[in-house]
């Protein structure tokens, strides 16, 4: 489903080249769940960024599905995305303007579905929300407003749920909860699932553990099957 090979990401700073990932190489089969963990400046988030076709690496290739994203322009790969992959991000990024049923809607209209009102319906209750149709996100708490996230990445029924930080900005507690929502979705789904965290109880949920250290990989583990009912 996901493939790179020989990923390298070099941006130009005021003191000149910085390389941010080096020489990465890595498989991510369909339904996996995958963690990427590292110390803050180790290019987790950059990777995701990468292998979601939001950027583009200086050099390397990377397929996903069966579409090599590397060779393609920014809009072929919005058509990829939009065709794809869904996302759950730590700052939520619903827009403000919007309730939280048209926040869950707009993907769905954009893929032209059929009845996009009636799914967004469907994952707001999923999530728990069949009560906030109206409300906007300032109405919100933040666990309400990453649940409202969760479904509007799953309304439009992704092959591939990427996830940056999603329990970031979330006391632990709401963090949990969210947690579990995350993975009871993507298991009902199928979903592949690639997220990157630094808290060791969302990756200790996943199957494999990819560490990356100074832009490396240095260990990609598999990882015990585990519940999260501890």
């Amino acid at each position: 489903m996901i493939t790179a090979k020989a990923i390298e990401k070099t941006v130009e700073t005021s003191e000149g080249p910085l390389c941010i990932l080096k020489g990465i190489e890595l498989e991510i089969k369909d339904g996996e769940s995958v963690a990427i963990v590292g110390s803050s400046g180790s290019g987790k988030s950059t990777l995701l960024g990468l292998l979601a076709g939001l950027d583009t690496p200086s050099s390397g290739t990377i397929e996903l599905g069966h579409y090599l994203i590397t060779s393609l322009n920014e809009d072929e790969r919005a058509q990829v995305r939009a065709e794809l992959v869904g996302f759950v991000f730590q700052t939520f990024q619903l827009l403000p303007s919007l309730t939280a049923l048209e926040n869950v809607m707009l993907p769905a209209e954009l893929a032209g579905a059929d009845d996009a009102r009636g799914l967004a319906e469907k994952y707001l209750q999923r999530v728990g929300l069949g009560h906030r149709f109206t409300h906007y996100p300032r109405q919100l708490s933040g666990g309400e407003q990453q649940r409202v996230a969760i479904a509007r990445a799953f309304v439009s029924q992704p092959k591939i749920l990427f996830a940056d930080e999603p329990t970031g900005n979330l006391d632990t507690s709401t963090g949990t909860k969210v947690i579990d929502l995350l993975f009871d979705l993507n298991r009902e789904e199928g979903a592949t699932l690639v997220l990157v965290t630094h808290e060791e109880r969302l990756a200790e949920r996943c199957q494999r553990r990819i560490t990356l250290d100074a832009g490396e990989l240095v260990s990609d583990q598999l990882l015990p099957v585990s519940t999260g009912d501890a």
